[in-house]
């Protein structure tokens, strides 16, 4: 009998049990609650990379036209001349340059339905034109232009940057861009923890200083 007792005593007892199974629930269930915050800080990082990179993607596009606003190239076989530049306007700009001898590229960038666009014409000296539309940047909030203007021939900007309004007669030789992009907003981790991201950046126009 007394072999039979000590027997028992080595055994674990219901309530022993349960505040195992307790604790172990409580361990699990932090682990638990550690990795989906884990996963969502993951998803809004990757989020607010991507979002930066694309913005940054969409101005470089932007700022190489604009550098190209005004290209002539003068030469003898050339068949192409360049009127008008640059069209200004305070949430879009149209530029023009001669890709080749005989074409003209006007290149106009826009917000269209929460999107940045850049529709391309060609003009060739024989025949017609062709546009096509491309879609630079999605979840787009603002795009803003601002304008440098050289009053004096000088070559150089003039005072603060103006709106297409302002601008007068005056030469453009300088654009400001600001860009404004979210991400996507249908995950609801980064719709709620991710603020708009805003990209400024200015650009001087090297055929229009002179």
């Amino acid at each position: 009998m007394k072999k039979l007792n000590r027997i028992e005593s080595k055994g674990i007892t219901l309530i022993e049990l349960l505040v195992a199974l307790v604790i172990c629930g409580i361990v699990i269930a932090g682990t638990y609650r550690l990795f989906v915050a884990q996963s969502k800080a993951y998803t809004v990082q990757d989020q607010v990379v991507e979002v930066q990179q694309s913005i940054r993607g969409a101005m470089e596009i932007l700022l190489r036209d604009l550098r190209m606003a005004g290209f002539d190239s003068d030469g003898t076989t050339s068949k192409i001349s360049i009127a008008n530049p640059l069209i200004a306007g305070d949430q879009s700009v149209t530029v023009s340059y001669e890709y080749d001898d005989t074409h003209r590229h006007d290149i106009t960038y826009s917000l269209m339905n929460g999107s940045l666009t850049r529709q391309l014409t060609i003009f060739p000296d024989v025949g017609p034109s062709t546009t096509t539309t491309d879609t630079l940047l999605e979840n787009v909030d603002a795009l803003n232009f601002g304008y440098g203007v050289d009053t004096n021939d000088d070559g150089a900007m003039d005072g603060n940057w103006v709106s297409a309004g302002g601008i007068g007669t005056a030469k453009v030789v300088a654009v400001r861009i600001v860009l404004t992009a979210k991400p996507d907003q249908t995950n609801p981790d980064v719709k709620n923890w991710i603020s708009p991201r805003t990209l400024t950046s200015a650009v001087t126009l090297r055929n229009q200083t002179f």
